[in-house]
């Protein structure tokens, strides 16, 4: 059917059917200025809502970063040129190929010295408090004071390893004398009791101090509690980070 505005050419065609395609050649047609530009099939513009399909999510702009670089960033790896673990597996191997026994022999003892010197470094440091060679449980500021107002403190707590080694003691002797055993059951009961609640009382002090320190802190609660506990009842040569405070300072 012909419309009125539509020209006739002269072979009886449509002019306006001349460069269309036919259906399902599986292509449009875009009009860009005057011009007919063909569109492939399922070409949709990026920016035109509404055409992804369900739970897309737009790209990033940026990689996930790897295991390995979390780590670097972490602090884990401390040595961002460092090889892996399969690489330094394969470089040893390359390496104890290309040399003879006695070579390999002081390789390793070289090795050894090395990574000797290296923990004694780092456990140097560690006991120094510096917070890149301690553990994740012991960062923060939070940390660091409930350990200066553990060291500041006496506690029975202190002694809860050495007791333990006297009870047990007690009771291999008591084995021979039934009265001492006894007694000594008695002895550790109470003692044991005591420590129940001397923590119950380190951790709800460290807790009120860390709040009143540090207002705001979502670090307080039971893992804190616990934490100052723990630190109370190591002797205080053992701690580590060792105590930077004698005790009865103020902190």
């Amino acid at each position: 059917m012909k419309l009125p505005w539509q020209k006739t050419d002269g072979d009886g065609t449509d002019s306006t059917d001349s460069g269309r395609k036919p259906v399902g050649s599986g292509g449009s047609t875009k009009v860009t200025g005057g011009a007919a530009v063909d569109d492939p099939v399922g070409s949709v513009p990026a920016d035109e809502p509404g055409k992804h399909p369900k739970g897309y999510t737009p790209p990033k702009g940026r990689a996930t970063p790897s295991r390995r670089e979390q780590e670097i960033q972490r602090g884990v790896i401390r040595d961002p040129n460092a090889m892996s673990t399969a690489q330094a597996s394969q470089r040893r191997k390359e390496l104890k190929k290309s040399m003879s026994k006695e070579e390999w022999k002081d390789y390793k003892k070289r090795e050894r010295e090395e990574t000797r010197e290296r923990n004694r470094i780092q456990q140097e440091r560690m006991a120094a408090g510096d917070e890149r060679y301690l553990p994740a449980n012991d960062r923060g500021e939070e940390k660091r004071f409930v350990r200066d107002w553990v060291d500041s403190r006496r506690f029975l707590a202190e002694w809860v390893m050495p007791g333990a080694f006297i009870l047990l003691m007690i009771m291999v002797v008591g084995t021979f004398a039934p009265a001492v055993a006894s007694a000594s059951s008695i002895v550790g009961m109470i003692f044991i009791l005591y420590l129940l609640v001397e923590g119950i009382l380190i951790g709800r002090g460290a807790n009120r101090a860390v709040r009143n320190r540090f207002p705001g802190t979502a670090q307080a609660g039971f893992g804190l509690g616990f934490y100052a506990f723990s630190r109370a009842s190591q002797p205080r040569r053992w701690r580590t980070p060792r105590p930077r405070v004698k005790r009865g300072d103020t902190v």
